[in-house]
């Protein structure tokens, strides 16, 4: 009986991370004997793969693109798709076709677990992951068949550079070198120019920023005063777009700063900690300033750009996000933690679902055991050390990763049924 690599797979990748990384991994999948083809739907996407014969431009309309991925998926013969998230037009039309299909869709994402890790499921991502139906005892009982010692996190991104460099390259080219694809929209509101212009600005003013980060975090820490923390995301996410209930990060700043100012004891302070990708196309910094002086609590709010998170987490009382997945480094320390999204995370064993202004009165803890339970759940299944971005982040994730892809199982259901090859431990790379 042939093994899983062994059988035929055809593999249609659709638009992945911006650099090199699904490039290399079509190339590994090639090397196990499959076939790969990507569909390129502007100039970023063919800058970064290699090999013509198995490049496919796709050039018409998003009204076109479902027969067009029908005739592919059907001409060649795919039994796999491909794709980083699933909530983009044209990556939700294809999974749509995939599952009446019966084909397998391999979704990456960002890791649920970061900074070191990266996301790998079959089926969806984020609110549409197997994780959102999953309980805590049923994740406990597969925990049962596995006697993995789980790594701990480091404290760093380790390619926030190169991802910002990929990001600014890759709009480039859809910029300068996309006349062959005159019908591409991106998924974004937008425009590619604008994107561009964010990405090259984030990126020469790094270092600038980073002082200024620095500062900040200086004068809450030295501030002496209790504080709790409100988590942002970049507001074009899918997941805060897709699976919250608020339409812009200025609702959800509305939403944290009245529940502060009602119910925080006076001495409080509240930092809002921007996304370490945050370009200021959400106008947060105004926004922010707006919200406390209307509620009359200006000199208690802090503002602090992105970078490393795990300092101020140290001292923090509590913490708020729609659905970062920051909020798995605030239950990894057993801070009370109140979300308003669709969160893989949103157990109701660590997750508080009180009022907000009662919670920062007198937030309810997590149930720290369950959460490591939870978090032990996912270094055995969908969390995949490495990154998508640096040359030695992606070694390690190829390492791991295309075998995760060729076996029968889903990573979910490999642990539960006791078929989940060894585990990598994690060895700090940047």
């Amino acid at each position: 009986m042939p093994t899983p690599a062994e059988k035929h797979r055809s593999f249609l990748f659709l638009q992945g991370p911006h650099g090199p990384f699904f490039a290399a991994l079509g190339k590994m999948l090639q090397a196990a004997g499959c076939e790969v083809a990507r569909v390129g739907f502007n100039a970023g996407d063919q800058a970064f793969w290699r090999g013509r014969e198995s490049f496919i431009p796709f050039t018409g309309t998003q009204r076109e693109w479902p027969d067009v991925l029908a005739g592919l998926l059907d001409s060649r013969g795919i039994t796999d798709l491909v794709l980083y998230g699933d909530t983009r037009p044209v990556h939700a039309a294809a999974v749509a076709a995939a599952r009446q299909r019966g084909l397998t869709v391999h979704v990456f994402e960002e890791g649920y677990l970061r900074p070191y890790w990266v996301t790998y499921e079959r089926g969806g991502a984020n609110g549409h992951s197997r994780l959102m139906d999953m309980t805590v005892p049923q994740m406990q009982e597969a925990l049962a068949l596995s006697d993995m010692e789980a790594p701990l996190p480091p404290a760093h991104w380790g390619d926030m550079r190169q991802h910002v460099f990929y990001g600014a390259l890759y709009h480039w080219f859809v910029m300068f070198r996309n006349h062959k694809y005159r019908n591409f929209r991106p998924h974004r509101a937008l425009p590619v120019t604008k994107e561009f212009q964010l990405y090259l600005k984030r990126l020469l003013l790094m270092p600038a920023q980073a002082l200024e980060r620095r500062l900040a975090e200086q004068r809450i820490r030295g501030g002496g005063f209790p504080y709790h923390l409100a988590l942002l995301q970049l507001e074009h996410d899918s997941s805060f777009q897709m699976h919250s209930p608020f339409s812009s990060m200025g609702d959800f700043l509305a939403e944290v700063i009245g529940g502060f100012a009602a119910g925080a004891p006076r001495h409080h302070h509240l930092v809002i900690k921007a996304h370490p990708l945050e370009d200021g196309r959400a106008q947060v910094r105004r926004t922010l300033r707006r919200l406390a002086r209307e509620h009359g609590i200006a000199g208690r709010v802090h503002y602090v750009r992105g970078g490393k998170l795990a300092q101020l987490l140290n001292e923090a009382r509590t913490a708020v996000t729609v659905n970062s997945t920051a909020g798995q480094q605030v239950l990894w320390r057993g801070i009370p933690l109140r979300v308003f999204g669709r969160a893989v995370y949103g157990k109701p064993e660590f997750v508080s679902e009180q009022p907000l202004a009662e919670f920062f009165a007198a937030a309810c803890r997590p149930d720290s055991r369950a959460y490591k339970d939870y978090r032990r759940f996912l270094l055995e299944t969908s969390q995949v050390p490495g990154g998508y971005y640096s040359r030695n982040g992606r070694r390690q994730l190829l390492r791991q990763v295309a075998d995760m892809m060729l076996a029968e199982e889903d990573p979910y259901d490999a642990l539960r049924l006791g078929t989940a090859a060894p585990r990598q431990q994690l060895r700090l790379v940047t």
